[in-house]
């Protein structure tokens, strides 16, 4: 049985602004077990990129724990050891201003080579030539700036760099969003091939739930700071339960009526989406809800166990 690479328990990041404060991820749990790929999906302003980025401790944790293979990681990545850097890396999701203009690509790629100690001076260009080889670039790629190349491909150069490390753990932000639809299917299966050779283990944060068919393990849903419900992939579109999901899921674009029947029957939210500075009292979703109870209006659902794996913060089920 594989073990938990990465797990969050009750993870909170809160920020001080004018308006108030914004409760960008508030008591997320999760875990994300060895060579799987865990979606998070939500739209924008749910706080999967500040999840992200608190795995990746460019912001530290409000509250809560983070571990990574079993050790307390819950810190920042100034107080973070060297090998923990090493291990966990992120890709991106514009890679026009995530990779330096100014650098060649064999600077960009030769940098974290350098500062790990991954290979010595005169083996360095030897595994630049490798990781370009990895990510399918010609060699000659090297020689390169990142303004001289197409968008996919400066993707596969942050990939690259991502891997130039050997990690074990790989944080995905939106790396297809910037990408034209022909380029993001290339991506996709490069991350899949990579994921299978390299033994490495994903946290997808998307917005497009289409994406997740082929690409997560499982799939959590996020909304206004929390996870609403997460389900491995399969399960998850095959029968969502929280209202949330079935109304994303009911409005994913199809081309055939084959495809519609699988939907679920169409939600029409309410309202709009609460201010991240004014979260409503009880469940966060339900003024949008056509489900709601009394209840949901006064106090705030629990995660509750529906089946193998496929958890849901509702009070239709609690």
């Amino acid at each position: 049985m594989s073990r938990d690479v990465i797990t969050a328990v009750d993870l909170k990041k809160h920020f001080l602004t004018k308006a108030g404060t914004v409760r960008a991820a508030d008591g997320v749990t999760f875990s994300i077990r060895e060579n799987e790929t865990l979606g998070l999906v939500g739209e924008s302003g749910s706080g999967k990129s500040t999840v992200a980025y608190t795995v990746m401790g460019i912001y530290k944790a409000t509250s809560g724990k983070l571990t990574f293979k079993g050790k307390d990681i819950t810190i920042d990545s100034d107080h973070r050891p060297k090998q923990l850097k090493k291990d966990i890396q992120i890709v991106f999701q514009d890679p026009g201003s995530s990779l330096n203009p100014r650098l060649s690509i064999r600077q960009i790629l030769d940098l974290p080579i350098k500062v790990h100690n991954i290979a010595d001076k005169k083996n360095r260009d030897n595994r630049i030539l490798e990781l370009l080889e990895m990510v399918e670039l010609p060699p000659d790629y090297m020689y390169k700036y990142p303004r001289a190349i197409g968008g996919g491909e400066r993707q596969m150069v942050a990939i690259a760099r991502a891997l130039a490390t050997d990690p074990s753990f790989i944080v995905l932000d939106e790396p297809t969003s910037a990408l034209d639809v022909s380029v993001q299917a290339k991506i996709i299966n490069l991350l899949l091939q990579l994921q299978k050779e390299l033994n490495l283990t994903y946290l997808f944060i998307t917005h497009d739930l289409s994406l997740m068919r082929n690409m997560a393990t499982r799939v959590a849903i996020m909304y206004l700071g929390k996870i609403c419900e997460i389900a491995p992939t399969a399960e998850f579109f095959k029968n969502p339960r929280h209202p949330y999901t079935q109304m994303l899921l009911s409005s994913i674009p199809v081309v055939s009526e084959d495809e519609e029947s699988l939907k679920p029957k169409k939600i029409i939210s309410q309202g709009e989406i609460p201010s991240p500075v004014d979260v409503p009292p009880g469940c966060s979703f339900h003024q949008r809800c056509p489900k709601c109870m009394d209840i949901c209006s006064r106090v705030d659902p629990v995660t509750v166990q529906i089946g193998d794996g496929h958890e849901v913060r509702c009070h239709l089920y609690s």
